[in-house]
């Protein structure tokens, strides 16, 4: 799939320019800075991507008078003088790209797509890149929100590319308004306006008040005589208009902004190819060993756009030098979807806005005995949709790790309430081996001694881990690997036809009796030494942190049903609350940070297990990638727990920035448009991939929530690469791809087994046009697609993923 994203080339600088309104005469501007660039390059280039009405009368006609050295262009012109929204469809495109045989351009019938604007309006530009200096001026259609051929508006439309932007302003009446709320278009989507310009006007005398207005926000705006009246006589107005660009391009106002703007492309690339230097001198990074970092291993992100970072390295940097017609910015694809958390594509300009117009409404506002809109709403929504009847109260937090905390805190305080349990009594948690939960003191506590806790002073670890058969896909085969066993051995591992058998719990009745046996037979023997189980916690399906590990679904539900019914759990104070929604045993609390919220194909990724946990936390997707935020969600009987006439028995835990409203507001935008998706049946392509017959899946059966299972990644991708000689396992599930590498040094977090693969992946192959950017978990390579990656998208990163393990 071509991907097309933001562009820096060294010796051409690229403005483009916008318009608050139609008629506001960017092209008199854009003429007068080609006029006014001519003093500093041989070549100017001039560039229309779309236009409306009569050929003679486009505007790259007009500019192509000024000068022989100024070279104009019209990509897509429409013969009807209407928006292109409308022109397209009623009008043959003409597009300059395609002469006829008569030298003139040729009228092409075809669907004129973002994309394909995107890549032409590309490849026009680079064609200009020489080793020579020089400039090209973009000059769009109508205002910054009128509606490109698609209908989507032009901001978005040319957004990939977030070229420097020099806004025309509005000199007639209202303009003072047309051109604030056309700058603010812009900049909450991301683009830098590097200044704003209009026509001088004496009677409204916008230009006045907008350059103080812009003054306060640290953009430059300027203005510049209007153009003379126009003569009846064609030769005379020809000669007006052009004694009238040459005096205007001369004027002391172009001249300072072209001089700053070519200034802020040279300091544009300076800082970027110094960000990675001076992030080693000032930035101590997560999860790095330092002694291993340089400005080599730090990428920078000068923006990001859809799926792509838009990077620089010091390869890229090296590259550039060697050759300048090489961009300094390189589209990334962003395979660790910025740790788990993104889902609706960088920039989206709907959760871009939303953020906005909640900052405006409350910036942050006091959580404590108070409530507001954003976290009333997000909390319906969860309670609503998560399909747990046993779920009644949402608390709010930062980050997954303070989420998981105070989960932790409910479930440890309800079982010791219940149980008569003193701050005395040592309570552990029982999980699973392998488990990540977060990065709090706490919640380090709650998973085993690993490479992330065991050299923490204070850590303890509290708690019982099972070990858990894992569900790979190996040699063309899936198994269900069994931990006691060696994968080598036959009787280690299990095969199945399909993934969806591995969910079809009830076909499974012999591993079910098993399953249960063993966690029946671990817990009596736990208990009967005294050990006091506070709540039981798990990641559902995938432990992410701790290796991408696939847990099988039935042993997950098998453990929850033996600690729910466990003879030795048995409590002494009965539960006040319907038996069907009270916990019993101990407290279930899902970790559904990384797995929740659609990463896994479903809104809840308990669904799976066909369990009711009593606490799920949820983040990573929630706010689709934008602000941090955390929900935990509790039981009523888990929240009753913590009500008393005592203050102290409260839940004493919060955040200065408890229930932000703006990340609120973000996240129910976020949900609203992954359940969108769903209803509209949007992943229904990627569930083709994953059903023999090609059809759709089966609908749930009463007793297995979970129903049939997809990913995003293709069936016959995954069983192509667990082929792969140096590839031990594989796996897809939702958005999420897991590949293991064989390791002779052992498996684990601090394995550099899938290095290797990382940066030949971010590196690319000489010439290629976008890398993808990755994470490792040791000898595990990984990525997940946001749910807006289309299928195109998929199919061109197997290709490059697939040719990666060669």
């Amino acid at each position: 799939m071509r991907q097309v994203g933001s562009v820096l080339w060294p010796k051409l600088r690229v403005l483009q320019v916008y318009g608050a309104n139609t008629g506001v005469g960017k092209t008199i501007f854009s003429s007068i800075l080609c006029r006014a660039f001519q003093r500093h390059f041989p070549k100017v280039h001039y560039l229309k991507p779309v236009s409306t009405g009569p050929l003679e009368d486009a505007d790259d006609r007009h500019i192509s008078t000024l000068s022989q050295n100024i070279k104009a262009k019209c990509l897509y012109q429409f013969s009807d003088p209407v928006s292109p929204h409308i022109a397209a469809r009623s009008s043959k495109e003409v597009c300059h790209l395609e002469p006829d045989s008569a030298g003139g351009a040729a009228n092409i019938e075809q669907s004129v797509t973002d994309e394909s604007i995107r890549a032409t309006v590309h490849d026009e530009i680079n064609s200009y890149v020489t080793g020579e200096d020089g400039i090209a001026i973009v000059e769009t259609a109508g205002g910054v929100m009128s509606p490109a051929p698609s209908g989507s508006s032009q901001a978005d439309l040319y957004r990939p590319f977030r070229l420097p932007v020099l806004l025309i302003g509005d000199h007639q009446l209202g303009g003072i308004s047309t051109t604030i709320s056309a700058w603010e278009s812009l900049h909450v989507r991301g683009y830098d306006v590097q200044s704003v310009a209009l026509f001088s006007e004496s009677r409204y005398d916008n230009h006045s008040y907008l350059k103080d207005y812009f003054a306060e926000r640290d953009v430059h705006a300027f203005s510049v005589p209007p153009p003379p009246e126009r003569h009846s006589n064609g030769a005379e107005d020809a000669r007006a208009m052009q004694e009238y660009y040459e005096e205007a391009a001369t004027s002391s106002s172009v001249t300072m902004f072209t001089s700053t703007l070519l200034q802020r492309h040279d300091k544009r690339i300076a800082d970027l190819q110094s960000m990675s230097a001076e992030a080693v001198e000032a930035i101590w990074h997560p999860f790095m060993q330092h002694s291993e970092r340089s400005k080599d291993t730090i990428t920078a992100i000068d923006s990001a756009y859809g799926d792509y970072f838009a990077t620089h390295t010091t390869q890229q940097a090296l590259a550039t030098s060697q050759n300048p017609t090489t961009s300094l910015i390189k589209p990334a694809f962003d395979a660790s979807a910025s740790w788990w958390t993104q889902g609706l594509g960088h920039g989206n300009p709907r959760l871009a806005l939303t953020a906005a117009h909640a900052a405006g409404r409350y910036g942050h506002v006091m959580f404590a005995s108070a409530v507001h809109e954003p976290a009333l709403r997000l909390a319906q929504t969860l309670l609503t949709n998560m399909g747990n009847p046993r779920l009644a109260k949402v608390f709010y937090t930062d980050n997954g790790s303070a989420g998981m905390e105070v989960a932790v805190k409910m479930g440890i305080r309800a079982a010791a309430a219940r149980n008569g349990w003193s701050a005395d009594d040592e309570i552990v948690i029982l999980g699973l081996k392998g488990s990540y939960h977060g990065d709090t003191m706490g919640t380090m506590d709650c998973s085993e001694p690993s490479i992330y806790n065991k050299k923490e002073p204070w850590y303890t670890g509290r708690g019982h881990w099972l070990d858990f058969p894992q569900v790979k896909m190996r040699k063309g085969r899936w198994v269900v690997e069994s931990p006691d066993e060696s994968k080598n051995s036959p009787e280690g591992e299990k095969s199945f036809d399909s993934l969806d058998d591995i969910f079809d719990f009830q076909k499974r009745t012999d591993d079910y009796a098993a399953y249960k046996q063993h966690c029946d037979a671990t817990l009596a023997e736990l208990i009967e030494k005294g050990t006091k189980f506070g709540a039981v916690v798990m990641e559902p399906i995938l432990l992410g942190a701790g290796g991408m590990m696939f847990a099988d679904p039935l042993f997950q539900r098998c453990l929850v049903d033996s600690v729910r019914h466990h003879a030795s759990l048995a409590i002494g104070t009965q539960p006040q609350h319907d038996g069907s929604l009270d916990w019993t045993g101990m407290p279930v609390i899902c970790d559904e940070i990384f797995t929740g919220l659609y990463r896994l194909g479903r809104f809840s990724a308990s669904s799976f297990l066909g369990v009711d946990a009593d606490i799920v936390a949820n983040a990573k997707l929630l706010t689709g990638g934008v602000l941090p935020l955390c929900t935990t969600t509790a039981s009523q009987a888990i929240f009753d727990a913590f009500v008393s006439e005592d203050k102290t028995d409260a839940l004493l835990h919060g955040h200065s920035y408890t229930a932000h409203p703006v990340g609120c507001s973000v996240a129910n935008e976020s949900l609203r448009s992954m359940m969108k998706m769903e209803r509209e049946g949007v992943w229904g392509g990627f569930k083709g991939h994953w059903s023999s017959s090609g059809e759709s899946l089966a609908e749930p059966s009463p007793d297995h929530k979970a129903g049939a299972v997809w990913s995003m990644w293709s069936e016959a991708f995954v069983e192509a690469v667990s082929h792969r000689s140096q590839v031990d396992s594989v796996f897809a599930l939702g958005s999420v791809l897991a590949i293991s590498l064989k390791d002779p040094d052992g498996k684990s977090y601090a394995s550099k087994a899938a290095y290797e693969m990382r940066d030949k992946l971010l590196a690319g192959a000489p010439g290629e046009k976008w890398v993808i950017h990755s994470r490792v978990l040791g000898n595990v390579w990984y990525a997940m697609a946001a749910m807006t990656t289309t299928r195109e998208m998929i199919e061109s990163l197997e290709e490059k993923i697939f040719a990666a393990l060669e």
